[in-house]
């Protein structure tokens, strides 16, 4: 890394929410049934993304972060077509890992709060270990 964001800087991610972002396209099972309303799993893919972009100037060239661990609670449902907003506030480190606050909004309000943590990685050596992770458990 080249330098670091000083606590409390931010970023944001937004996105309108289509028919690929809502729970109910998320399972591929016909039996599963979900509300056709933003996943919370697009919500959490917002929030990392927001995250990444407080650390992405900081980055060498064969760096990129990763996301290692998040804690939220989606609050407040959001229908197709809504523009939804993801941030992030670096809040510090512990040990390797960078600490953030996310939230998100909508039009109504917030609809989402949590931390999350991510790990700055060299690319190479993250493909590597994943190939390698995966061919073992193949044999």
């Amino acid at each position: 890394m080249i330098g670091e964001p000083e606590i409390g800087t931010t970023a944001s991610a937004q996105l309108v929410v289509e028919d690929r972002d809502l729970a109910s396209s998320i399972s591929r099972e016909s039996q599963d049934k979900f509300p056709p309303v933003f996943a919370t799993a697009r919500m959490v893919a917002l929030m990392e993304t927001a995250a990444a972009r407080v650390l992405r100037e900081f980055l060498e060239t064969d760096e990129l972060s990763v996301g290692v661990s998040v804690d939220v609670s989606h609050t407040a449902a959001t229908p197709l077509g809504i523009a939804v907003t993801a941030n992030a506030r670096y809040v510090g480190r512990e040990n390797k890992l960078w600490v953030f606050e996310i939230w998100a909004e909508d039009n109504g309000g917030e609809i989402g709060r949590g931390m999350h943590k991510r790990a700055v990685v060299n690319v190479e050596r993250l493909l590597a270990g994943a190939t390698r992770r995966n061919a073992t458990s193949l044999e």
